[in-house]
């Protein structure tokens, strides 16, 4: 196995050896090449500028798209890489580790839009030439989901609704959290559907540029991936028919075909990839630094040893998960083959989603862990910013929150295992009649009688309307 280089000498953290470089194609692994020689010369450095002064970092998406990186999902006949889903979680968790996870994020949120644009590109000329000029015009995408009253549920849109128009469609949305937002140069967002009755399942996804949408980045203070500016986001537009991403209702299609696979699937390896910059870190600091009382390198400690050892398993073992579920969705994809989304029926990611939660939840797990124990194995120098401990901790913290969050994910996969997939319930449709039936038992009779009256009045009301 070749030695993993930093310019001319060789590289300073981890090599080759505990990389799974077996799972990479040969473009692959001269495309990862390239994007730590990048990182070196270019990322690394921005990132530090993005951190403490909350700079978006588009001069690192303008680095990026030399190496064709933008374009990576796009198909060789739009003058993308036509690369696949392992391309992809290799390139966010090479971005994040040698470079700049506030960029790894921002690209995760940039190939979920891809991704969208391109399951409904097919007879959508305007989708087709933003995707054609992604990476000579550096066109950064990302994804607007998020909702001010629904939280981390992002998949339930309550500040949002589109009309009809005599010309096209009328778009309204709000968003709490944004990646990129007031930066990004085309966004995909989601409402609920035209002509809306009252299911929020019924969800309709639209392209929006740059300048309908209205930010306020300056109100951006994260305690980490600083550079991000993951803002609250307003739209209200006027939309020609091209600006509907696929036909009216396809939103829950597009969030379990394409949206959530690939946020999950980018965002972890982003996670592991800040892990492993942080034990990168970690093995430089503790090999060089000498206790010159008892003669020992921190390095040569067994705690230090543990420490190191207990994050490399752990965060191989979230990789491992990340780069088999990225194996399986090309397999199921023909190595992610837009076409057959042609056939409108066609989802072959959606039945992989359940272990998507189980990747994220891991790698979130994993990168809290991994943070805190390489910042004991520094010691005090790491709890300085010069080392870049500090920094890589704090964008770390990230992961446990970003919705769906943890806490949401571990009980989608306990709830579905236990009760059925249908108990989940996104759009809160299902009614609970064991609670309720037993909440019935606690009224008297006055209270039976007063609840009833209160529901003949309601059901009356909706009959009139």
């Amino acid at each position: 196995m070749s030695q993993k280089k930093w310019g001319d000498e060789d590289f300073w953290g981890l090599g080759y050896e505990y990389d799974p470089q077996w799972l990479l194609t040969d473009k692959q692994k001269e495309l990862q090449a390239k994007i730590i020689d990048l990182a070196r010369t270019t990322l690394r450095d921005n990132a530090v500028e993005s951190d403490k002064k909350l700079i978006f970092p588009r001069k690192n998406f303008e680095a990026i798209s030399k190496l064709g990186l933008l374009g990576l999902l796009v198909p060789k006949e739009l003058g993308g890489m036509g690369e696949n889903h392992t391309a992809a979680a290799m390139a966010v968790e090479t971005i994040a580790r040698y470079g700049c996870a506030s960029t790894a994020m921002c690209y995760t949120m940039h190939l979920g839009a891809v991704a969208a644009a391109l399951f409904r590109h097919h007879n959508n000329p305007t989708l087709r030439d933003i995707l054609s000029r992604l990476d000579k015009d550096v066109l950064i995408g990302t994804l607007s989901y998020s909702d001010p009253e629904t939280g981390s549920h992002f998949w339930y849109p309550v500040s949002s609704g589109a009309e009809k128009t005599a010309k096209g469609w009328h778009v309204r949305k709000k968003a709490s959290w944004t990646t990129s937002g007031g930066f990004a140069d085309w966004y995909i967002i989601q409402t609920t559907s035209p002509e809306f009755n009252g299911n929020y399942g019924d969800l309709t996804c639209w392209l929006i540029m740059g300048n309908e949408a209205k930010a306020e980045p300056s109100k951006w203070d994260g305690l980490g991936l600083r550079g991000n500016q993951s803002g609250t986001l307003e739209v209200d537009v006027d939309l020609t028919p091209d600006r509907m991403v696929g036909p009216k209702g396809d939103g829950a299609a597009s969030n379990d075909e394409c949206v959530d696979p690939f946020f999950l699937l980018c965002s972890s390896a982003c996670w592991n990839g800040i892990s492993l910059g942080m034990i990168d870190i970690a093995k430089r600091h503790t090999t060089m630094k000498k206790h010159v009382d008892v003669g020992m390198r921190v390095a040569d400690y067994p705690t230090i040893q543990d420490y190191v050892g207990e994050a490399i398993i752990d965060t191989n073992t979230s990789r491992a998960m990340v780069f088999q579920m990225a194996k399986a969705m090309d397999v199921a994809t023909n190595n992610c083959d837009w076409s057959i989304h042609k056939d409108l029926s066609v989802l072959p990611r959606a039945k992989t989603l359940h272990w998507m939660w189980q990747v994220k939840f891991s790698a979130a797990k994993n990168v809290a862990h991994v943070t805190d124990k390489m910042l004991h194995a520094c010691g005090g120098t790491g709890y300085k910013p010069g080392l870049g401990i500090e920094r890589y901790l704090r964008d770390g913290k990230a992961g446990w929150v970003m919705g769906p969050t943890n806490e949401v994910l571990r009980q989608f996969v306990g709830k579905s295992a236990l009760l059925g997939f249908e108990s989940l319930d996104y759009w809160n449709q299902a009614i609970n009649e064991r609670v309720l039936n037993n909440e019935l038992k606690k009224l008297d009779a006055a209270g039976k009688r007063k609840l009833a009256e209160k529901l003949m009045a309601e059901a009356q009301g909706k009959a009139a309307e």
